[in-house]
């Protein structure tokens, strides 16, 4: 693993050690001059804030910053960060944190020159088109999780609290100028986050893979995305100061993310009802809802988890050795095995499998499914039970 380097996909990535001191040069590389930094409230208090602060404030850079972003941003977040940013005639963002941080940042730089509502920029038909492209402001994207990928993505996930339900909003400005991909902001992770982002981070790539159509590019940077996350996501998880685990994590994060252009799934369907709804962390949900998805579109992954299990190096190559590897996987990284067991209740259950069959990631599932197979998804990952989705 080089220890410094840069390359260009999708978007322009600065990879390295300490990293972060190289802020300046981004932001006179993106002509921003004075940045509004968008975190959320707690990691404005840690010390990786201070190592950004400096990095500007030592080199006369004047900055705000905005941290009233919630786990799962909803529109209040995003018009507030505006009329910060507004206010104090900022021309550009950094986006600093999780994925919430990252999609909070990313919506406000799009939304400080917009006129109309978040939600008709809502990825639906050609709702992009609606923007005011020239009044769209940069981003510096710089991921503190290894997880969502969201800094080479050119969409956020808001929720929208009044409807309880989570939206995508897409442009393709959205996307980051510069990313700075620096591993030792990870290293102090609370364990639970490093394992929840990590297999965020999985599902991303596995849902890419197995997503329908011929992208043979795409598959190709998923699948080597899994093998980085396997080997790797157990040493950060157990010894977090590991350099060489924490660099190939937050490429990995990032490789999926640039995978799943090809699509995502139904794991993704359900999970942002719940945090829609329930305010569930999205990393947690993906992780509990992943392998009763895989064995709901086991008929046709087949091929594909038999190929993937051979270049993994896991024995008896099929969905069922996948799905064994997830579960033992999950056991290591003390994450419930159920969503009962993460506090959501089932009574909402028939509302959920309709909300997700509208979700965006439902189309290119694997498999062709309906809103009760949705809601037996969800029922199969409340409970345990696999027979409900066989």
């Amino acid at each position: 693993m080089p220890t410094t380097t840069n390359w260009n996909y999708p978007t322009t990535i600065w990879f390295g050690n300490e990293r972060i001191k190289d802020i300046s040069s981004a932001l006179e590389q993106s002509n921003i001059k004075k940045p509004l930094i968008v975190t959320d409230d707690a990691l404005v208090k840690l010390p990786i804030m201070k190592d950004l602060t400096n990095a500007l404030e030592n080199a006369n850079i004047a900055f705000n910053i905005f941290s009233d972003v919630q786990p799962n941003p909803n529109g209040e977040n995003v018009e507030n960060g505006v009329k910060v940013y507004r206010e104090n005639k900022n021309d550009g963002v950094i986006a600093f944190g999780g994925g919430s941080a990252l999609d909070a940042g990313k919506t406000i730089a799009f939304m400080s020159g917009q006129n109309l509502s978040i939600w008709d920029f809502e990825d639906v038909g050609d709702n992009w088109s609606k923007a005011n492209e020239e009044r769209i402001a940069k981003t510096i994207a710089i991921p503190t999780t290894a997880g969502t990928g969201s800094e080479v993505g050119r969409a956020t996930v808001i929720t929208d609290n009044k409807n309880h339900a989570k939206k995508i909003i897409f442009h393709p400005k959205m996307l980051p100028s510069i990313v700075i991909l620096d591993p030792v902001l990870t290293y102090n992770l609370p364990k639970h986050i490093t394992a929840w982002t990590g297999i965020d981070a999985l599902v991303h790539a596995i849902e890419a893979y197995c997503a329908p159509g011929f992208h043979p590019m795409a598959d190709g940077i998923a699948i080597e995305a899994i093998r980085l996350i396997k080997e790797n996501i157990i040493t950060a998880y157990e010894k977090p100061k590991n350099s060489d685990a924490r660099a190939y994590m937050l490429t990995a994060a990032t490789m999926g993310a640039t995978a799943f252009q090809k699509g995502l799934g139904s794991v993704h369907s359900v999970a942002h009802q719940l945090g829609g709804l329930f305010n569930t962390p999205h990393g947690l949900a993906n992780s509990i809802i992943l392998p009763y998805a895989l064995k709901q579109n086991e008929s046709v992954i087949e091929d594909k988890m038999i190929k993937l299990c051979e270049y993994l190096n896991i024995k008896n190559p099929s969905t069922k050795s996948f799905i064994e590897y997830i579960l033992t996987l999950r056991e290591k990284l003390q994450i419930p095995h159920t969503l009962k067991e993460a506090k959501i209740d089932d009574e909402r259950a028939e509302e959920i499998g309709k909300l997700a069959y509208n979700d965006p990631s439902t189309p290119s599932n694997a498999k062709k499914v309906n809103a009760n197979d949705l809601k037996l998804l969800f029922l199969s990952a409340f409970s345990g039970d696999f027979g409900l989705v066989s």
